[in-house]
Parts: C-alpha cells; sequence; structure tokens
C-alpha cells in the first residue's frame, strides 16, 4: 500500500466516552438483568420500553434555553424544526410516557426500564457518555410504604445478585429533612439557594474525605493534595457543627445511631414532616424483616439536588477494594433514587406523586465481579460447535451437519474461510468453541465424523511434553457415526456442562 493509500484510510476509533462490549461480557451482563428483572417482577412492576430520543422540552431542567441546547444532552433538530435529544435518564421519559397516557392507566402504575442513556459531558476514567440504567418506579402513590418497598426490592436485588448481607446498605433520607436543616443554621429561602448547594454538595463528600475535609468545605474553604483551592459555603462554626452533627447521624453503633437526628431540626415543619416519612419506611423495612444492616436512615445522603422532593435512596456497597495505588476504598454507590412528586406534573394538571429507583449497570457488574459473584464469574462465554470445511467440494455435505445440530437446539456453524484445518482449529479456539465436527475423506468413507473436545484437549494438552505423544494420544477426540452426530455432540456438550 502506498503512503498516499495509507493516508487516506480512516482511523479506527472508539468515539470518546463510547466503549465497545463483546460477547462474554455481554452475556454475564444479560444473566445480571435477568436477575434483577426477576426480582423487580416478582414485586409486581412491569415492563416499559420509551424511544431514546425524547423531544428536549421534555427532559425537565434540560429545557433549551439557547440557540442549540446540547447543555448535558445529545441534541439534534428534525425537519420540522422541533429539538430532539438522547434522553438523559430513563425518569423524564417515563413521565412523559405517563401523562401522555394517564387515562388508560392503572395508577398506581408499576413499571421497570432497563436501556441506555447519554450524557454530553466530559469523560474520564470510568465515566463515560453512554451507559446502561435499570429503573423501577411506582407512580401515582405518595405513600412512605411505596418508597419502602422500592428499598426493600433494592436490596433484594443486590443480595440475589451475590452481594452478601453486610456488604451493601440502602440508605434513605429526605430533601424535607434537608431542607428543615437549611432552615435550622439559618440559610433557608431562595436567597440562599446558591449557598446551600454548596452545603449539600459538601455533606455529599462525607464518605470521601471525611468529617475534616466536610469541616473546611463548610467553613472557608479546603486545598486538596494537588493545591486545588476549593472555596467552602462560608458557615459559622455553630452552623457547622450542626451540620456535621446531623450528617454523622447516620453512623450505627450496636445497632443504634449516634446521634439524635431529628433534634437538630428545631422548629422546622418540613423537616418535622420529612422525618415522620422516614421514620415510616424505616417502621415499614423492619416489619417486613429489613433490619439496619440492610435499610437504614443515613442523613450523609444528598441526591439530585434540584430533582428530588422527598425521601431519597441510595445503594451503597461497604466492602473495601483497592485504589490504583493499592489503598483500600470502599466501592460505593450502584444504584439511588427518590421521590420526585413534580415530574410529572410538568404535562398535567394532577397532582401526580412518583417514587423510582435506578442501578447503574456498568458499575454493579464491576462489583459483582469483583465479589466473584457466580452470575458474572461462574460461566465463561461459550461460542457454536465449529463444522470445520477439509474438503471444499463438499461444503453442502457440511452444511447439512450444521442443520443436523441446530435441528435439536445445538448452536452451530460452518467455518466459511478460505483456510486450512490448523488454521480453522486456530479459528474455532478464538471463537470460544467447545467442540469441532471434522470429517474428510477418510472419515467420510468409513460413514463416520471426529469430534474433538477443545475444552478437554487444551487441560489435555499441559500435560503432553511432544508431538509424538500428543498424536498418539489425540487427546478429547472421538470418532462416531456420522448417523448419530446430533445426540454425540449433545451427549459431549452436557459431560462439558458437568464437569
Amino acid at each position: 500500500m502506498s503512503s498516499d493509500e495509507k493516508k487516506s484510510k480512516v482511523e479506527a476509533r472508539s468515539p470518546r466516552g463510547f466503549a465497545d462490549r463483546e460477547a462474554g461480557e455481554l452475556a454475564a451482563t444479560g444473566r445480571m438483568l435477568d436477575v434483577i428483572r426477576s426480582v423487580y417482577e416478582l414485586y409486581g412492576f412491569e415492563a416499559l420500553e420509551t424511544p431514546a430520543f425524547e423531544y428536549t422540552d421534555a427532559l425537565g431542567k434540560f429545557l433549551p434555553d439557547q440557540d442549540r441546547p446540547n447543555e448535558g444532552v445529545f441534541s439534534l433538530q428534525d425537519d420540522d424544526e422541533q429539538w430532539l435529544s438522547l434522553r438523559y435518564d430513563l425518569t423524564a421519559p417515563l413521565a412523559r410516557f405517563v401523562a401522555q397516557n394517564y387515562d388508560r392507566l392503572p395508577k398506581p402504575y408499576r413499571s421497570y426500564r432497563c436501556g441506555h442513556v447519554y450524557r454530553n459531558e466530559k469523560p474520564g476514567p470510568g465515566r463515560f457518555r453512554q451507559f446502561m440504567q435499570f429503573d423501577a418506579d411506582t407512580v401515582g402513590s405518595a405513600s412512605p410504604a411505596a418508597d419502602a418497598e422500592i428499598c426493600m426490592m433494592a436490596a433484594e436485588a443486590l443480595e440475589r445478585l451475590g452481594i452478601a448481607r453486610g456488604d451493601y446498605v440502602i440508605k434513605i433520607n429526605s430533601r424535607k429533612v434537608l431542607d428543615g436543616v437549611m432552615e435550622a443554621i439559618g440559610v433557608g429561602g431562595a436567597e440562599n439557594a446558591a449557598r446551600r448547594l454548596v452545603v449539600l454538595r459538601a455533606i455529599d463528600k462525607l464518605d470521601r474525605l471525611g468529617p475534616d475535609g466536610v469541616r473546611q468545605l463548610l467553613g472557608d474553604g479546603r486545598k486538596d493534595e494537588s493545591g486545588d483551592f476549593t472555596k467552602g459555603a462560608g458557615l459559622p462554626l455553630p452552623a457547622i457543627d450542626t451540620i456535621l452533627s446531623f450528617s454523622l447521624g447516620g453512623q450505627y453503633k450496636d445497632g443504634k445511631p449516634q446521634f439524635d437526628l431529628f433534634g437538630l431540626l428545631g422548629k422546622s415543619e418540613i423537616g418535622a414532616q420529612g422525618a415522620e416519612e422516614l421514620l415510616e419506611i424505616e417502621d415499614l423495612a423492619r416489619d417486613a424483616g429489613f433490619g439496619p444492616d440492610r435499610i437504614r436512615i443515613d442523613p450523609s445522603v444528598v441526591r439530585g439536588l434540584e430533582y428530588y422532593t422527598g425521601p431519597v435512596f441510595e445503594a451503597d456497597l461497604t466492602f473495601e477494594t483497592r485504589d490504583e495505588k493499592g489503598n483500600p476504598v470502599r466501592f460505593g454507590s450502584v444504584g439511588g433514587g427518590g421521590r420526585y412528586d413534580g415530574l410529572v406534573g410538568r404535562f398535567r394538571p394532577e397532582n401526580t406523586p412518583a417514587t423510582g429507583f435506578s442501578i447503574g449497570v456498568s458499575r454493579l457488574f464491576a462489583a459483582l465481579k469483583l465479589v466473584g459473584s457466580p452470575i458474572v464469574t461462574a460461566r465463561p462465554h461459550v461460542g457454536p460447535v465449529v463444522v470445520l470445511v477439509l474438503d471444499r467440494d463438499r461444503v453442502a455435505d457440511y452444511q447439512r451437519m450444521v442443520a443436523q445440530l441446530r435441528a435439536v437446539g445445538i448452536a452451530a456453524e460452518l467455518y466459511l474461510g478460505a483456510a486450512g484445518m490448523k488454521a480453522q482449529m486456530k479459528y474455532a479456539d478464538r471463537r470460544n468453541s467447545p467442540l469441532v465436527v471434522i470429517q474428510g475423506s477418510d472419515e467420510k468413507a468409513k460413514g463416520e465424523v471426529q469430534i474433538k473436545d477443545l475444552i478437554a484437549g487444551a487441560r489435555a494438552a499441559v500435560a503432553i511434553a511432544t508431538n509424538e505423544e500428543w498424536k498418539a494420544a489425540r487427546p478429547a477426540q472421538i470418532s462416531v457415526p456420522e448417523s448419530e452426530l446430533a445426540a454425540e455432540v449433545a451427549k459431549a456438550l452436557a459431560a462439558q456442562r458437568e464437569q
């Protein structure tokens, strides 16, 4: 190839923040999703699929306010000059669907959805612009029982996936309680909205920075290890102490919180209402057998600062892993949600309360690999049985063998390349094929086929030192009558599964 031809070739590269996923990972992810789906359906939730695109004005906080509404979302203009955006999450499309089909849907409406969402944000390590979420929501119920049920369902899903009890906790808090605390320290009201945001973001960093780091962010500010300075909220010391006491109230000792969480709320009506709702959710969970090791109140939880209206939840993995430098770190959140009573109301006049939970599929998948969950680690991806082509003028014969295998439910393929036997065997290895079927002219004359077990053969090859020994042993390779091909392949595959 000339230099000019090389220059004319397009560079093969993935878009930044987007990832390819191969068969093994897809199969393991599919098994994980099947478990989550089974739990959601056990709780009476039904499947729903919404399109990847929505009208941009349906996405809530991403209303178009400039010529191109692409802040945080990927947008394009349709031929009717209306703006469309790839969905940012799975909740805003649900709100649109419920509003559009309000009169015919049962209420409360219980649904689950799984699909990719898209963020027009700067990608980074572990931060993608396309990723999968798995949501479950109850729309049309204001009862704390709906919130409690969502939390119980999340806990049960994690356990069925292989996260041991004690290695996770579903933490609950309330935006109403947080608003009450903000009032108690004197930063309530619209005029303090920006300052409240700084305070809430500081609370959200408690797990990562610890009390001292958060104290700095609540005060004058904090300088990190690189020397970068983050301006703080500028709260007075009594207010900082109140916030830290409240936030640390989620730390349990002997099964009980170390602080009087709700004594900190003062006379805040909204805070007291939120506290009562949290206690009711906790009581409902306890009555159903979910103790504080599974579901508990934790005032350090801050989610969706402009999104949620009441209880908020977070699924937190408590086991330790190691960072890139070998330091122990907690795995952290794999999902969360809460009550969002205003979202459907953007479309309709009715008051339509709603609550839900979203699992981050990729992050949970990584966690399951870390704990060795058999759902994602026990079964490697297995490819099809490959029928080799040794005589080019007998392709029809080989195709009939493939058809016999498929007819009894065995995944099989005919080798369609132009290479010889050695390369065909290498191809079967790369396809993760469990078996290959071989029939040359000698086998055809005898009315036989050879079945080679690639998995057993690989194990045996480790113990064979020379080529002569290999030829003598012919590991895991048998001859069977051609008429018995399908039955013998099925028998060999069953033996592999037992092993």
